[in-house]
């Protein structure tokens, strides 16, 4: 892991230097992290895939749930990192190491509430989300949550202090400890998805007998929890030895503190929950086709792949909202909006290159992670190619939104979700997907409707992945971002 004054020198470098090489030396180890996690995602996923047709449809069902916890994880580090990254490019330590203490006890907090209300209400969900007749997967996503629920106080402890430490500049930390905590679960989801088995690797050259707890989906979210666990322990021991300090206390935050992370936060969480229950509206409609239950586990699948065009641009959009909030501190708004736009042409270019690709590939790609399900695999493979004609413009959105909310700047970014996902997304997956004269209830049928089925669906989300592609970087370019106050 990088010493303290590496960190410090990388993060308040200046542009002398290449501003490029700025970025990416930033950038970097969180684009290597977060392509460890979609190679997790990947292999959680084909190791689901082939299970039964009715763990896909639960797992597909429980994906908004996940999303919409970690997301909220999330909004809670936009915080921390916003704050942290300000104080430090300020050159004011004690301001900062406060702000990250204040930071973990709220994520503490958060973490335990949201862990109680995943598993008071995964019965409720489960039932609204997936096919009514399909009792099994409903069964399925039941356990699955409740399993669920016991990882989300670490996650939230994972999240803050990565931000934190993003907010120092150190990207390299997070990497190599959440690295540990990739291959934790991976080496966890070998012994408890599947029964005792005998694996043949490289074609057979040599055998041996795999232990396992036969525990199937379970199993999977069990791997997810013990591994969370134990990167949050590591994170608490950690952070000590950066310039954060030690962190961990059983204190209530102040509420002044409160007050100042949680301006930042809560329309960040707005922002993840609106997506989340737009996603889980889009879910309903998936509900309603004539393939539902196939529709919604290729789109489970089909997410994992995404994430291998996106994934350069979930790292640049870490480092342009560390760099943005430290160049703010340092009151250079010029650096800030140069490093932002420099950000966002790289991910959109690599994210174009990575599109492409997948866009050829994505057969072979669904066929490895589906195994033998055709039908699930053409829907998969529908889904993707529609995503990588938009994909580029949503790694713009991606990069900037990252960069406006490192600058404390969460209402816009907002706006653009309620927007594109609410305003455009649903209605116009409502309209393409069902078909005319679709009862809805004994007391109202669609007027209209182009009944093109999942197809539909999917045509709306890459309408939208443009829309918020145009709208972040034209709400960037407008600047009111650099005057925000935290």
């Amino acid at each position: 892991m990088p010493s303290t004054v590496e960190v410090i020198d990388e993060a308040r470098v200046d542009l002398s230097e290449n501003a490029t090489m700025v970025v990416w030396r930033l950038a970097w180890p969180a684009v290597a992290l977060n392509s460890l996690q979609v190679i997790n995602q990947l292999l959680d996923r084909g190791f689901i895939g082939h299970l039964s047709p009715s763990v896909l449809t639960a797992h597909g069902g429980s994906i908004n749930v996940m999303f919409l916890m970690f997301s909220l994880a999330v909004a809670v580090a936009t915080g921390a990192t916003a704050l942290v990254s300000r104080a430090f490019g300020a050159g004011n330590p004690s301001e900062y190491r406060l702000a990250s203490r204040q930071s973990i006890r709220i994520a503490i907090m958060s973490g335990v509430v949201m862990a109680a209300v995943t598993a008071l209400s995964a019965p409720f969900v489960a039932r609204t989300v997936l096919p009514s007749s399909d009792h099994e997967s409903i069964h399925l996503m039941v356990s699955f949550l409740l399993v669920y629920a016991t990882s989300l106080p670490a996650i939230y402890i994972i999240q803050t202090l990565a931000g934190s430490l993003r907010g120092i500049g150190d990207t390299k930390s997070p990497m190599f400890i959440s690295g540990l905590q990739i291959l934790t679960h991976i080496a966890f989801n070998c012994f408890l998805i599947f029964p005792t088995h005998r694996v043949q690797p490289f074609g057979g050259l040599f055998s041996f007998i795999l232990p396992g707890a036969d525990l199937g989906l379970v199993g999977a979210v069990t791997s997810l929890s013990i591994s969370s666990w134990g990167s949050a322990i590591v994170y608490l021991c950690f952070v000590k030895r950066t310039p954060l300090g030690s962190l961990w206390g059983l204190h209530l935050p102040e509420w002044s503190w409160v007050v100042r992370i949680l301006r930042i936060a809560l329309p960040a969480a707005l922002q993840a929950t609106l997506r989340v229950l737009s996603l889980t509206a889009f879910t309903i409609i998936l509900a309603m086709v004539p393939n539902a239950s196939t529709a919604i586990g290729a789109m489970s699948t089909a997410f994992g792949i995404e994430g291998l065009m996106i994934m350069p641009s979930f790292g640049l959009s870490v480092a342009a909202g560390a760099l943005v909030g430290q160049s703010l501190g340092m009151k250079r708004p010029d650096r800030a909006e140069r490093l932002g736009w420099i950000a966002a042409n790289h991910g959109a270019m690599v994210t174009l290159a990575l599109a492409i690709l997948v866009f050829f590939t994505a057969p072979s790609i669904a066929h490895i992670m589906l195994g033998d399900k055709p039908a699930m695999i053409a829907e998969a493979v529908t889904l993707l190619r529609y995503m990588c004609a938009t994909e580029m413009l949503f790694a713009y959105a991606m990069v900037v939104i990252g960069a406006m909310q490192g600058a404390g700047d969460t209402v816009r970014p907002m706006w653009i979700t309620i927007i594109a996902l609410w305003g455009i997304r649903v209605p116009l997956a409502f309209v393409l997907a069902l078909p005319a004269g679709f009862p809805l209830a004994s007391w109202l049928r669609m007027p209209f409707g182009f009944g093109l089925g999942a197809n539909g669906a999917w045509i709306s989300m890459a309408i939208t992945q443009g829309v918020q592609g145009i709208l972040a970087p034209a709400l960037f370019k407008q600047g009111a971002w650099k005057t925000k106050k935290v």
